[in-house]
């Protein structure tokens, strides 16, 4: 016959107990080698982009004024206008020909390749697009492109990464951490900003929060940061807006209405790059010649404005130190938007930032013209930081990069307002950034919110079921075989099938193994085999751990019950889970988040009055 285990619904009358192997976060021994490899990839990141800038100059000096330097230069100081349309087409032709037999994932911003390697790439980047990227890159901008160095050092300081992890005998998410590293660090280097890039890092490309990945990247960016120093130097590569210590209390209001059309200005400005996208997708031409064609935009744009053309730095320290004149702002704001979205859908190589930097400026700049007074600067600052948190929907990483880029600490709460306005009417009217567009267009999906597991908050004691029947070791299959079809046949009237797992015990009541109610009800009535010869090894789950860890087990063993037993010497079986009590966790879960109730009230409510007759 069959056994009752005896024991109360777990979770119910237990004392307190401190769990000594559960913590705040689960930190393997392999944390501090893949940390160590951070170093290097951090150094050979930062002279990598140093390379890059260097390489943009050089580029920039050759076509424009004719010269070989890698000195500072910009394309508008050319003495032959007509260099500004003709050298955006030679350098769309180029990287055309780079794309198409060298290798087509140098086309585009860098920060969506960078993410499609992590999710669906194994984090494997190839070594040519390592050299190809950054060549590419520095031929579209040091040739005018309107665009920015970081999306192809995110690309280019990653592949560093996932080359060193490739060699080397790793995990994914460990390469993943290593290939992010390299990124963070590109960025550190190249704005001098490795707070910021921790949190682009965070925000944008590891999909997690965990000790694993955070302290690779974080060494990777510091050490990054320590080797730009002798390279390029330690100043905060914009100057200040000299934000006085008080700001007067309409000026935060303010910073609302620039949130709310920094905001507007990211929705535009997105929807205009994969307006471009969409149109050049329809052209009759290989896409090849679709980087000359956009180059023949910035071209025209170029004659408009020159000063729109290139990384445009010196124009964006004129924006956030006061100095910009109105024919400026206008023509940036117009044209730099203008032939940035436009010839960004063209499949050229080039990245987001520096753009947004540059624009998010001119819009302050322009408010700055009506809005009160603050400072030289300071609503291009905020507006900038605005447009950053709408752009990428990363307001921390746009907070702390102007804050990194310009040393203006009295400026963070104003910063915070406009960049959290901006953030929340991006969100609110738009399901995909300009960085994440282009991957929901190939198919995948990515979300961004993260949040704890709520399988990691619950125990197994705290929604496991009493193992209410069990076998001994010795008893023939045939004989429970029987028990069980008649149980069936009379309608199971003492719920010895409610249960889908059974333990096998031993003559001592410890566990030999387990079987099924599938095999059991289905096995030859005449087997006189013990059920302890026929039951399989248990995959079992303990009172102590997490519903999280007991998915992965599920996973790994591709089972749907575990039976939950004591950590004692002799193991005493406890219990059963399965994946409904894992459902169960979701449904919790789900309730916290969408059932509104009212906890307090400031009247109580009076009983209704008893009916009379």
């Amino acid at each position: 016959m069959p056994t009752s285990a005896g024991s109360p619904a777990p979770g119910h009358h237990r004392p307190a107990l401190k769990i000594p192997h559960l913590g705040d976060f689960h930190v393997p021994p392999r944390v501090v080698l893949i940390t160590a490899l951070a170093v290097p990839v951090g150094a050979v990141a930062a002279v990598v982009a140093a390379g890059l800038l260097k390489l943009i100059a050089l580029i920039t000096n050759l076509a424009f004024l004719g010269r070989l330097g890698s000195g500072s230069a910009v394309p508008a100081d050319t003495p032959h206008r007509w260099l500004l349309a003709v050298m955006p087409v030679a350098g769309g032709l180029l990287i055309g020909l780079m794309a198409r037999y060298g290798s087509e994932k140098i086309r585009g911003h860098g920060m969506p390749e960078a993410i499609e390697s992590i999710l669906v790439g194994g984090s494997r980047v190839q070594p040519r697009v390592a050299v190809l990227k950054p060549a590419s890159a520095a031929i579209s901008i040091g040739t005018g492109g309107p665009f920015g160095a970081e999306g192809p050092i995110i690309m280019t300081g990653g592949a560093v990464g996932s080359l060193l992890a490739q060699f080397l005998r790793v995990t994914t998410d460990e390469r993943k951490a290593l290939l992010v590293a390299g990124s963070a660090a590109g960025m550190a280097a190249t704005f001098n900003a490795p707070l910021a890039s921790i949190l682009l890092a965070v925000e944008l490309l590891l999909f997690e929060w965990r000790p694993r990945s955070y302290l690779p990247v974080s060494v990777a960016a510091v050490t990054a940061t320590l080797v730009r120093g002798p390279l390029l130097g330690t100043a905060p590569l914009f100057g200040g807006a000299h934000v006085p210590d008080r700001i007067g209390l309409p000026a935060y209001g303010l910073c609302v209405v620039a949130g709310a059309a920094a905001g507007l200005l990211a929705l535009g400005a997105t929807a205009l790059v994969y307006f471009s996208e969409d149109l050049f997708s329809r052209l009759r031409v290989h896409w090849m010649w679709w980087p000359a064609i956009g180059g023949a935009i910035i071209g025209l744009g170029g004659l408009v404005e020159p000063r729109a053309l290139g990384v445009g730095y010196g124009v964006i320290d004129a924006l956030l130190t006061g100095h910009a004149t109105v024919g400026l702002i206008v023509g940036i704001l117009v044209v730099k938007t203008l032939i940035w979205g436009l010839s960004l859908g063209s499949g050229t190589s080039g990245g987001v930032l520096a753009p947004m930097f540059m624009v998010g400026g001119a819009l302050g700049a322009a408010e700055a013209l009506v809005f009160p007074h603050v400072s030289p600067g300071f609503w291009a600052l905020v507006s900038l930081a605005g447009v950053l948190g709408g752009v990428m929907r990363s307001p921390l990483t746009g907070i702390v990069f102007c804050l990194e880029l310009t040393h203006e600490i009295n400026a963070l709460i104003p910063m915070v307002i406009t960049a959290s306005a901006a953030y929340l009417l991006s969100v609110v009217l738009l399901k995909r950034s300009v960085l994440t567009e282009k991957l929901a267009r190939r198919g995948l999906h990515l979300t961004r919110e993260y949040s704890v597991d709520p399988l990691e908050v619950h125990l197994v004691r705290q929604l496991e079921t009493p193992a209410g029947v069990t076998f001994a070791a010795g008893r023939p299959a045939c004989e429970v075989t029987a028990l069980l079809r008649a149980a069936h046949d009379a309608g199971d009237p003492e719920g010895l099938l409610a249960q889908r797992l059974y333990p096998v015990l031993d003559a001592d009541g410890g566990l030999a193994g387990v079987v099924t109610r599938g095999a059991l009800i289905h096995a030859d009535p005449a087997d006189v085999t013990p059920l302890g010869e026929l039951a399989r090894t248990a995959v079992v789950a303990h009172p102590d751990e997490t519903l999280r860890a007991l998915a992965n087990r599920m996973a790994q063993h591709e089972v749907t019950r575990l039976l939950v037993v004591t950590r004692d010497p002799r193991p005493r079986v406890e219990g059963i889970i399965s994946l409904r009590h894992l459902l169960t966790a979701r449904r919790i879960d789900l309730h916290e988040e969408h059932h509104a109730e009212r906890v307090l009230t400031l009247w109580a409510r009076r009983a209704p009055a008893p009916a009379t007759s």
